[in-house]
């Protein structure tokens, strides 16, 4: 492994230690490897190849996901995927006449944004208490999940992600959201493992993702500056490694030009305590707070 970010053995968690509070609060990103066993990995990734055998056999017509641009932003199964299971598919994997030139199956980028709550399999790997732990050992005092995606990073096509901070698209006054990404496969400088700014997360967000009432979308420029991507670096992680992410840390990763896959899923934490505008993408009626559209975890 080359990246100069610590790594914290998770094998038999219990609570964030102070050395883990610690990375954090320098980093923005704190590594916890082993803290999911690789018998939960293959859940959840046998769990996904279920789902994604019924997409097969479905006629859903195939929504792009870009983080280059936000033109998927544009259509209501966006905006309608908050509160369900819903399929986004490689930009690489179509001609130029928009027709898929793969599999479906192997051409879906990610699934989003409810698993959640919506799957039984990932509801439940999600609201474990050793996650609401580890919330709450960065800094949240009543944590609730708005977010949950399964990444694919598709072999040879999987796409790029951009640098971005994840405050950008859901945003809470003051900023709270954190970001848990664990590796179901391993992830490396050859798939597109995660790249990232190590202590830049205490510089501004730089942009904010905003859903307007007539259905249009702007990126609104918040902060004048430019990452310093030639400062990043790899996170490069075995299967079972959890990356949390703060809310303004800058991160990336490269496109997939391997044979195989980097399966990844991630959940999408803020506070309770935190406001969370109406013009945040994202928006469903659920959950215990009446400003929030997340839930909380079943334990911690």
């Amino acid at each position: 492994m080359t990246s100069t970010v610590p790594r914290f053995d998770a094998s038999t968690f219990t609570e964030v230690t102070p050395a883990m509070s610690e990375a954090f609060s320098r980093d923005g990103v704190l590594v916890l490897e082993d803290i999911v066993s690789q018998e939960q990995c293959k859940k959840l990734r046998d769990r996904m190849a279920e789902l994604t055998d019924e997409l097969v056999d479905s006629k859903e017509k195939p929504t792009v996901f870009s983080t280059k641009d936000q033109s998927h932003a544009k259509d209501q199964y966006f905006f309608q995927s908050a509160e369900k299971i819903s399929f986004f598919f490689e930009e690489d994997a179509f001609d130029s006449e928009g027709n898929l030139t793969v599999a479906r199956d192997k051409a879906v980028n990610k699934v989003g944004h409810a698993l959640h709550d919506l799957d039984p399999v990932f509801s439940t790997f999600s609201q474990q208490e050793s996650f609401a732990k580890i919330c709450k050992g960065v800094g949240l005092q009543n944590p609730l999940i708005v977010q949950s995606m399964y990444i694919f990073k598709q072999a040879l096509h999987g796409g790029e992600v951009k640098f971005h901070q994840d405050a950008t698209f859901l945003w809470t006054d003051p900023n709270t959201v954190v970001g848990l990404w664990i590796a179901l496969e391993d992830a490396t400088l050859e798939n597109g493992c995660l790249w990232g700014l190590p202590g830049d997360q205490t510089l501004p967000v730089r942009e904010r993702f905003i859903r307007h009432s007539d259905g249009s979308t702007e990126m609104k420029t918040l902060a004048e500056y430019e990452f310093s991507t030639e400062k990043k670096v790899p996170l490069e992680v075995k299967a079972g490694t959890m990356v949390v992410l703060h809310g303004a840390f800058p991160h990336m990763s490269l496109p997939n030009r391997s044979t195989g896959t980097r399966h990844a899923y991630s959940i999408h934490v803020v506070d309770e305590s935190a406001s969370y505008p109406t013009n945040n993408w994202l928006q469903r009626d659920v959950g215990r707070s009446d400003n929030i559209p997340g839930i909380p975890f079943v334990q911690g």
